[in-house]
């Protein structure tokens, strides 16, 4: 079993027993076993479906690639729960639907949802898509105003723009510089663009 697969049904399990709703563990464990990916995709249209049976059949289905799951997908990317953020983010990596990166885009750079950004910040850098590049350097230079609180979302703009080395990524990995707690990353991030070193 993938391990990030492992995580989500554990994590899943654990909310479903705790729960206590009728029927939910014969539902988990049918979720979980079935290959009939018309079965999982029917859980995300059917009304009155619990959150969980949703994010793990959309979880299911996007790791397969079929793109039923896309909407799902990015509701739960953009979710306050961390953890369905991350499983999301992973199923959405590789899901294979061309849309992925302009939505993860587009989280990443709404203002309203910045404290739910780091995962489609993350997920952005994996997808190496158009789109990152642009998303990365406008959030993280609205994560260098003075006692901005996201300094995770910040950090991780850093290491992304290092990790995908676009030399558009310069000024605003400079302006990083000043910043104590991006310091050090950005100089790193630096290193790693070509004419920066």
């Amino acid at each position: 079993m993938d391990e990030e697969l492992r995580t989500l049904t554990e994590r899943l399990r654990a909310e479903v027993a705790a729960s206590g709703a009728p029927g939910a563990p014969e539902t988990y464990d049918r979720l979980t076993a079935t290959g009939d990916l018309d079965e999982l995709a029917a859980v995300l249209t059917e009304p009155g479906q619990p959150l969980w049976a949703r994010e793990l059949a959309a979880f299911r289905l996007g790791v397969a690639g079929d793109r039923r799951a896309f909407e799902s997908l990015v509701l739960l990317l953009n979710h306050r729960d961390p953890p369905r953020c991350a499983s999301a983010a992973h199923a959405l990596a590789r899901l294979g639907d061309p849309r992925t990166a302009r939505a993860a885009a587009a989280l990443a750079t709404n203002e309203l949802r910045i404290a739910y950004a780091l995962h489609p910040v993350r997920l952005l850098v994996e997808l190496r898509a158009p789109e990152a590049v642009p998303a990365l350097i406008t959030t993280l230079e609205r994560r260098l105003r003075p006692r901005d609180p996201y300094r995770r979302v910040a950090l991780a703009c850093v290491e992304g723009l290092g990790a995908l080395g676009d030399d558009r990524a310069a000024p605003v990995l400079n302006d990083a510089l000043a910043h104590p707690a991006l310091a050090q990353a950005a100089v790193r991030a630096l290193a790693r663009i070509p004419g920066q070193r």
